[in-house]
């Protein structure tokens, strides 16, 4: 029997409707391998390379394993409602003055679910880094992560651009924030 929603979360966790927000595990490295090194997913993001180079996926869980640090991680996780173990990831990295930048991907499998989307206001209601604002940066050719934000409260801040690894160029992006509390 699957449930439709997640209601008692354990600890750590932050439930996202049809899935709940944990922290990551050494077991999850082999789906991050597999997503993250997909090409269309790299592209997306401004540090996954392309290709996926050996034993990233291992470090990049060694780190967010670490403890304390400028980034909390946390793995979309379907497992209790019969998704998948591991939908994508999603962060908030700390900046200054109780301010954060949130950022995510989705295996492309999942995409169009809505699951960025209930990601993101899961993340946003929990507010577990207690901010006062939160902001955001998408790649320009990427409407969809653009519409995740505005849905979940962002309001479009401006343009800027950044550097892609998997693409290896600069990037135009749109920058949004949403303030909290």
């Amino acid at each position: 029997m699957t449930l439709d929603m997640i209601t008692a979360p354990e600890k750590g966790q932050i439930a996202a409707g049809r899935f709940v927000l944990r922290p990551v595990r050494r077991s999850d490295a082999g789906l991050f391998a597999m997503y993250a090194g997909d090409k269309r997913v790299a592209e997306a993001t401004r540090s996954i390379p392309h290709p996926l180079p050996p034993g990233a996926a291992e470090a990049f869980v060694a780190r967010a394993m670490a403890g304390p640090a400028d980034e909390d991680i946390w793995v979309m996780d379907g497992s209790a409602t019969g998704l998948a173990e591991v939908l994508g990831v999603i962060s908030l990295k700390k900046m200054d003055r109780n301010q954060s930048e949130v950022g995510y991907w989705v295996a492309p499998a999942f995409w169009n679910l809505g699951i960025a989307s209930e990601a993101v206001q899961a993340l946003i209601a929990a507010n577990p880094q207690g901010n006062c604002t939160i902001f955001a940066e998408v790649f320009q050719d990427n409407p969809g992560s653009a519409r995740v934000l505005t849905h979940a409260g962002f309001q479009y801040l401006g343009d800027a651009e950044t550097f892609s690894v998997a693409r290896n160029a600069r990037v135009p992006t749109w920058t949004y924030t949403r303030k909290l509390g």
